[in-house]
């Protein structure tokens, strides 16, 4: 979609090249996630064993009992393209491990069937590991903080400029993380074993090898080479690869975003830049001759603007104050801009939402629903505050006398 030669971007851009290329900044960050996950193998066979899980308790529904007669947060399946929902499963390992473990075990006790003790004394004695405890917390550290820049980018009304604000601080949280996460990860992994009555030990055998003679290490030194792995292969690669993608797949978000930043930063900046960014502008939104602003009377405009009844004013909040103020005629490039700017989409989310209506209304089971009932269906769907409003007794009524076949006499 966003390839530049060939894509939907190449072509849009052929048509009118004042057109800005903004990538959704909901599916882009589930996709920061997804490279983390994918970079390492550690984190690959994490959540394996978190599909077992679920797969094993929620396969029976005398399993499933067991399970809820322990927790009080039940396992839960996920989505694989939303890769910050996947954090309700890793929750319920986060804070009821000992009770997770403990509902395996009652279940290898009970089962029947050879397969499924195995399956459980298996899980069971992953869930109790040290290996796994550590990267539960990890994860968990990592997705809750994902989670919630995710669902602030999916709101109709994020601007461009809140956006690529909560994207900066992600990153700076993120490399803040990686600078004492795994230490603390080690601290809270270490309580969650101390909750299961196991030994918070990673297990690694190495055979030393010298000339002539063979010596194990000792215990601690396979801790410490265990932990050394762990940290190399699972806790660093996860967290560098996120940050980099991070940077790379919204770096058209910020280009965007310093491009329309002078309507943000204009109290505080000399004229020489203010010219140049108001030139840039200017710029970005001409094509043909023809521009959309006038960059001399957009700089003269800024440099006149009345003071602002706060610091560090959004575009939104600059908008209504020229609105309410009545300004737009006195300020007519700056009311141009901040519209173009508030008007730019963050995020297709609400768009997608109304694509995963027709899968829930067009089911296999309505297979020969026509076009105009389908298309009747999705707008009450999608519109649902509004359609919520009407009343069925009124609408039901309106209905039958429209269709009655009974001759009035």
């Amino acid at each position: 979609m966003k390839g530049k030669r060939k894509g939907v971007q190449a072509r849009l851009l052929q048509i009118n090249p004042r057109a800005l290329f903004v990538p959704c900044g909901a599916h882009t960050l589930n996709l920061v996630v997804a490279d983390g996950a994918k970079s390492s193998a550690e984190a690959t066979s994490y959540f394996g064993y978190l599909q077992k899980l679920f797969t094993l308790f929620s396969a029976s529904t005398q399993r499933w009992s067991i399970l809820k007669s322990h927790v009080n947060i039940t396992l839960k399946s996920w989505s694989d393209t939303r890769w910050e929902s996947r954090i309700n499963s890793i929750e319920a390992v986060r804070y009821q491990a000992a009770e997770v473990r403990d509902a395996l075990l009652e279940v290898r006790d009970k089962a029947t069937d050879g397969v499924v003790r195995m399956e459980a004394q298996s899980l069971a004695e992953e869930v109790g590991s040290y290996r796994f405890a550590i990267c539960t917390v990890v994860w968990y550290d990592i997705l809750t903080n994902i989670k919630h820049v995710s669902k602030m980018l999916q709101s109709v009304s994020m601007q461009l400029d809140i956006a690529v604000d909560l994207l900066r601080k992600t990153e700076v949280s993120l490399v803040s993380y990686r600078s004492n996460g795994f230490a603390s990860a080690q601290a809270s992994a270490k309580d969650i074993c101390g909750q299961m009555n196991v030994e918070a030990v990673l297990k690694q055998k190495r055979l030393r090898t010298t000339k002539r003679q063979f010596s194990y290490e000792s215990p601690e030194e396979q801790v410490s080479d265990a932990l050394k792995k762990l940290e190399v292969s699972f806790f660093n690669m996860v967290v560098d690869v996120s940050i980099a993608s991070l940077q790379e797949r919204f770096k058209a978000l910020g280009e965007v975003e310093q491009k329309f930043g002078v309507l943000l930063n204009f109290p505080d900046l000399p004229k020489e830049d203010l010219t140049k960014q108001c030139e840039t502008l200017s710029n970005t939104l001409s094509w043909g001759g023809q521009s959309d602003l006038d960059k001399r009377e957009l700089a003269l405009e800024m440099q006149n603007f009345p003071a602002l009844p706060k610091a560090n004013m959004t575009t939104l909040e600059l908008l209504t104050f020229l609105q309410e103020k009545k300004m737009n005629e006195v300020y007519p490039n700056m009311w141009v801009a901040l519209r173009i700017a508030v008007t730019i989409p963050v995020t297709v989310a609400a768009g997608e939402r109304s694509f995963s209506k027709l899968k829930l209304i067009k089911t296999y089971l309505r297979s020969s629903m026509a076009q105009e009932r389908l298309n009747g269906l999705a707008l009450i769907s999608i519109n649902r505050e509004v359609s919520g409003q009407i009343s069925f007794d009124d609408t039901i009524n309106e209905f039958a006398a429209r269709k009655s076949r009974r001759v009035r006499l």
